[in-house]
């Protein structure tokens, strides 16, 4: 970059804004949101296109033929659009098809940057499964994989084990994970956290480690570090208490972490918290009074072949969810109501409904007599 800002002449004109274009970009992302009148928010998809797709249309955002149906409609997906299931190319190209076609009609999509994206950028392969490498084999596929082995011979001797290691498919979905990769290009514009009114969305959590942090600063640090892996050590991304990783939202103790959430929203404006990353048991899970809401409820196929489905939905400020496409209304309290909630989920699931344990837990502590 400092070559050409010393002799912007050397090169054409053109050239140099296809080079400058992608840092502009990810400067300009746009991070807080006002006016916003329908909010989606959907969860982890792990793979499982077809569920992310059922999920799109319960909530109207796309039609029988797939294309963006929701008008003005902000969808916001935490990510974890990756690993696990065997669609996870089918399920971005879908999503970076929508985010044109929602912008064209003057709503937005917004793809916040989860753990498993950095993972598959900065080469922490463990969770692809063998269906998401097969999706970029073609017919150079056996060429491709000869020429990275040549690459790695001294290092790996024994060729059968290192290709039962790395299926035909693996050169390519490395490559397009890169830099200059298409997915990988297209992954280091995102955010990982975003404000849209009055809601903050992210995939993991806001620890007390980062709770001075701004959505900006947040977000230049991510793709900063994502843009040069040598940055990650002592960052953000790897971090288990940064905004990628952090779970103290989602399974800390809620009389204990009261005041940290209150303290988040306080700094932020907001009255809400919305996360993915840690699973539920098939629902939109609401902690510390709604302040804090869980949506990572288990779509991909891979956890429950009944397949689990539902999002949030949030009109005019107010949230609710569509489980299986009908419109429930948040429980005010974390007793009977969340009681009432919890069953009215359940009845709309095929039985039995993953909720039961959760439901049979609650109803024995409402059960139990109040100590004093």
């Amino acid at each position: 970059m400092s070559r050409i800002a010393r002799s912007p002449l050397a090169i054409p004109r053109s050239v140099f804004f296809l080079l400058l274009a992608p840092l502009l970009a990810a400067a300009d992302v746009e991070d807080v949101w006002t006016g916003v009148e329908r909010v989606v928010a959907i969860g982890d998809v792990h793979g499982d296109c077809d569920q992310f797709v059922a999920v799109l249309r319960s909530a109207d955002l796309i039609d029988a033929q797939g294309k963006w149906s929701g008008g003005k409609t902000h969808l916001v997906q935490t990510w974890d659009l990756l690993d696990r299931g065997p669609d996870s190319r089918k399920a971005m190209d879908l999503l970076m098809r929508l985010e044109e076609e929602a912008r064209q009609a003057g709503g937005a999509v917004h793809a916040l940057i989860g753990n498993h994206e950095a993972m598959n950028l900065y080469g922490d392969l463990r969770y692809v499964s063998p269906g998401e490498y097969a999706a970029f084999r073609d017919a150079n596929s056996e060429k491709a994989r000869d020429e990275l082995y040549k690459e790695h011979q001294k290092e790996f001797p024994d060729r059968k084990r290192w290709e039962a290691e790395h299926p035909l498919g693996f050169a390519e979905h490395r490559r397009e994970f890169g830099p200059t990769g298409t997915y990988g290009k297209w992954i280091r514009r995102h955010n990982a956290i975003v404000q849209i009114d009055e809601t903050i969305f992210l995939h993991g959590g806001l620890s007390p480690k980062f709770a001075d942090w701004t959505v900006r600063k947040i977000n230049e640090q991510v793709r900063s570090e994502l843009e040069d892996f040598a940055k990650m050590p002592g960052g953000i991304v790897q971090d288990e208490e940064g905004p990628l990783w952090y779970r103290g939202l989602a399974q800390g103790d809620e009389k204990l972490l009261e005041p940290q959430v209150d303290a988040l929203l306080k700094n932020y404006k907001v009255q809400r918290i919305v996360i993915g990353h840690t699973f539920t048991e098939g629902a939109v899970v609401p902690r510390f009074g709604s302040k804090v809401l869980m949506i990572d409820v288990g779509l991909a196929r891979l956890y429950d072949p009944k397949l689990r489905m539902a999002c949030l939905v949030i009109e005019k400020g107010k949230p609710s969810v569509l489980h299986r496409g009908k419109k429930l209304e948040l429980p005010s309290d974390s007793g009977p109501d969340l009681l009432r909630y919890f069953k009215q989920a359940a009845a709309l699931d095929p039985s039995p409904s993953p909720l039961g344990k959760r439901i049979a837990d609650l109803e024995s502590r409402l059960a139990a007599p109040s100590r004093k």
